[in-house]
């Protein structure tokens, strides 16, 4: 997620002004890959694109933190709701740093400013008198001494033809109505399970009937002019045609914003009420000058994506909120509405702990760039869609792997070959004689290439996101077809300008695949800038100001004959059928189906293990060993030397703070294989984030995997400590040591074990000689841990022990 470090962004008079928000994730749980595609995702597609296009575009979200929810889930887990908040505003900030959000701005709304706002709000729509006070009738628990929100409510959904049995007092799960606490058969407190009682209560009231003409000419009017999703205009006209009705905005409880009304003070503002208005508080949070884009409906265009559920609070609760203040707002432009992800058999839920949630995805190993692809491509913009683990390795193997990356890695590979065979990583030049306007596979691609990216952008600007990846991978394939069509590897024998000509336009479109790619799978394209070597933050860019988009249409004019390419690797890797039978298996059932398989399995390795009578190759029992065979399988044990640990040069790639651990690190360690390794390290004490980022360390990689607070652990990182604990410092190697070098001890030969025995003790007899010398070298006795670059060191910490 982008820092707020730089000044913040105000509209531009001449410009495209784009805002755009995601509806708040609430702050009660880990957020699944619904939700993820749902809003955040989504917006995060449109709000890359803009800035792609050099538009001047924010994007705004945040946690939503009041209410029911919060103050249930509270109690669940006894302690306040702000803890509650604060625990989980952490994990969703990190899940979504993970799938490379790119908000200006993620904020909360249990914050003063939301107050402030809110509260203002309300004072104005009192004054203009929309607002009425009415006696309801709610339900009361007398075990538990208190009103029942909405929330603290459960029952049958009275809707003819559903009558789901767990319907929530606010809104029924199953067939999404809207509903009110009262209206439930026969409903139960959600905390004690005891039946409530109905008693009078004093609320507040919007008068929505008051506000329709003028929200019926809204809707009217910017439904066309915004191109609503047809989800979103259908959802809001039933509203509509079943008559709007006065909406209450209190309830009796004590987390969320206060009424400013003496009458009053002892309630606080309904969440529907409330959480919509988090978009301008976090807006403010972002700028001082916030109500030039929230004020300003003339120069500023707002773009909303939501899930389904959420549009009756975005067409007709919040509009009708802002508009009774009579203020100029800027009022929503553009919905975006998606159905529902459902995952397997069956729907994600929160609240069931069905699916594949954010923090699962990460431990997967499975790249955040594949999730990203996955999602869109299966985005569910008109109808729900269906997450299968067999459909996410075939979109990957053969989509990702098959066509993009090895498109990619075959241009670059063979521009990177040597003078001979390739042109030594450097972009050819094309002579006077050769144009690709006159080579007819060149000029094909080339118009089929531009008709793509008009395509694309009328997609993107529709907000029609499926569409406009499914363009941007067609040029993919049309750029292998144009491989195979021009048989360069024929032309670099027979015709050498020709084939100049047939690489340097491949290369162009490697590049403008990056660019289109960006808004969706964003570190794939910091990668082949990477191999490109082109730096992303000045090349990514398809503005009409800038000429870009007539540029890219000539594709073989893109890079610039003589330069000089990075080195080429391979962008995806095969998600094999094992492994997906593993995930399928591992992701079964909900989160607490999980736990209890995963205690029985252990139970019964246990218990297997205690049954289990040694055996020959043909099954038979073979007798008990003597004495003497005992001694003898001793003596041929390996001695307990040093060789046998596999200690190798590791690059951190990315360090974070451990979701459900203050005092762990997570690090994605190079260590020179195809994948990273994740690795938990209890360093938060003792290092900085900042200072864990993109630096070289030691890493022991064959002690056995350890779930450290629920993050599988592949690896440990060496560091140094002083007598007392107190000061820990890693242990470094020369920063040109390579990742993957293994590092050595001369004057000890061996190859290291696979995987270290834990009963063994290997580790822990070898560790107590590592350590560090007056000269701040890490060793072994008195043996330097040794790489090809030089010894390995700490900064400060002399005769300290490594571990």
């Amino acid at each position: 997620m982008a820092e707020n470090l730089i000044a913040p962004k105000l509209p531009v008079e001449g410009k495209r002004n784009i805002l755009i928000t995601s509806a708040l994730p609430y702050v009660n749980n880990v957020p699944h890959l619904g939700n993820i595609i749902g809003c955040v995702l989504s917006a995060d597609v449109f709000a890359r694109y803009c800035r792609l296009r050099g538009y001047n575009a924010i994007y705004i979200c945040g946690t939503d933190e009041y209410g029911t929810a919060t103050e249930t889930k509270a109690m669940e887990e006894n302690c306040s709701p702000k803890e509650i908040c604060d625990k989980y505003h952490a994990i969703h900030k990190e899940v979504y740093n993970w799938f490379n959000i790119s908000f200006d701005e993620f904020g909360r709304t249990s914050s003063p400013e939301q107050t402030e706002v809110c509260q203002a709000i309300f004072r104005k729509i009192f004054e203009n008198k929309w607002l009425s006070e009415n006696t309801m009738q709610q339900l009361y628990c007398n075990t538990c001494e208190r009103f029942l929100a909405d929330r603290l409510v459960e029952g049958t959904c009275p809707t003819p033809g559903c009558e789901y049995d767990s319907a929530r007092g606010d809104q029924c799960e199953k067939c999404g109505k809207l509903l009110n606490p009262t209206e439930l058969k026969n409903p139960r407190c959600k905390v004690c399970q005891k039946t409530p009682h109905i008693r009078d209560t004093d609320h507040l009231f919007l008068e929505l009937p008051l506000l329709k003409d003028r929200l019926e000419k809204y809707i009217s009017e910017m439904s066309v002019v915004g191109g609503w999703s047809q989800n979103a205009i259908q959802t809001t006209n039933s509203w509509l045609r079943e008559g709007l009705k006065p909406r209450c905005i209190t309830r009796d409880l004590k987390w969320g914003v206060p009424v400013p009304h003496e009458k009053y003070s002892d309630k606080v503002f309904y969440v529907w009420f409330d959480a919509p208005i988090g978009y301008v508080s976090i807006t403010s949070c972002y700028t001082r000058e916030w109500e030039k884009w929230w004020k300003n409906p003339e120069n500023v265009e707002l773009y909303q994506f939501m899930g389904k559920d959420n549009v009756p609070f975005h067409t007709v609760m919040f509009p009708s909120t802002l508009l009774g203040t009579s203020e100029n707002w800027t009022l929503m432009k553009t919905i975006s509405v998606t159905e529902y992800l459902n995952y397997e058999a069956g729907k994600f839920s929160k609240s069931k702990g069905i699916g594949v949630f954010g923090n699962d995805a990460k431990d997967t190993n499975i790249p955040v760039e594949v999730w990203r692809y996955y999602l869109l491509t299966n985005r569910p913009e008109v109808s729900d869609t269906l997450f299968t683990w067999p459909d996410l390795q075939a979109k990957l193997n053969s989509e990702l792997l098959n066509n993009l990356g090895n498109f990619i890695n075959r241009v670059l590979s063979f521009i990177a070959k040597p003078a001979g065979q390739g042109y030594d990583s450097i972009i050819p030049s094309v002579p006077d004689n050769v144009s690709g306007d006159s080579h007819g596979p060149t000029k094909k691609l080339a118009d089929k290439v531009a008709a793509y990216i008009d395509q694309y952008i009328e997609a993107m600007e529709k907000v029609k996101l499926k569409q406009g990846l499914k363009t941007a991978m067609s040029i993919s394939s049309e750029g292998n077809a144009y491989l195979q069509e021009a048989e360069f590897w024929r032309l670099y024998k027979e015709n050498k300008s020709l084939c100049s000509l047939v690489m340097k336009t491949a290369a162009g479109i490697v590049y403008l695949l990056a660019c289109l790619l960006e808004p969706f799978i964003p570190s794939f394209t910091l990668e082949v800038f990477k191999q490109l070597n082109l730096p992303a933050d000045t090349h990514v860019s398809l503005s009409d100001d800038k000429g870009d988009v007539d540029r890219v249409k000539r594709p073989w004019d893109i890079i610039s004959a003589g330069h000089k390419i990075g080195t080429p690797k391979p962008l995806f890797r095969e998600l094999k059928d094992e492994e997906v039978e593993f995930y399928r298996k591992k992701f079964a059932g909900s989160q607490a189906d999980r736990i209890v398989r995963a205690e029985a399995e252990a139970q019964n390795v246990a218990e297997q293990l205690k049954k289990t009578k040694v055996s020959d190759g043909n099954g038979k029992k073979k007798p008990g060993k003597s004495s003497n065979e005992a001694k003898n399988k001793a003596a041929a044990e390996p001695d307990i030397t040093i060789t046998r640990l596999d200690i190798r040069v590791g690059l951190i790639i990315k360090a974070q703070k451990h979701p459900d651990a203050d005092a762990l690190y997570v690090e994605e360690i190079d260590v020179g294989e195809e994948q990273t390794r994740t690795v938990v390290s209890g360093l938060v004490k003792f290092i900085p984030l900042d200072e864990m980022q993109n630096r070289k360390v030691c890493v022991l990689c064959n002690l056995k995997p350890v779930t450290m607070r629920g993050i599988k652990s592949q690896a440990m990182v060496l560091a140094a400590s002083d007598g007392d604990h107190t000061k820990v410092e890693l242990v470094e190697p020369p920063s040109s040591a390579q990742p993957g070098e293994r590092i050595t001890f001369p004057g000890y030969e061996g190859n290291p074990d696979e995987l270290l025995n834990p009963k063994k003790k290997v580790w822990e007899t070898l560790q107590v000689d590592l350590h560090t010398n007056e000269e701040l070298v890490a060793c072994y006795k008195n043996v330097p841990l040794t790489t090809s670059a030089g010894v390995c060191k700490v900064s400060s910490i002399s005769c300290g022990s490594i571990r």
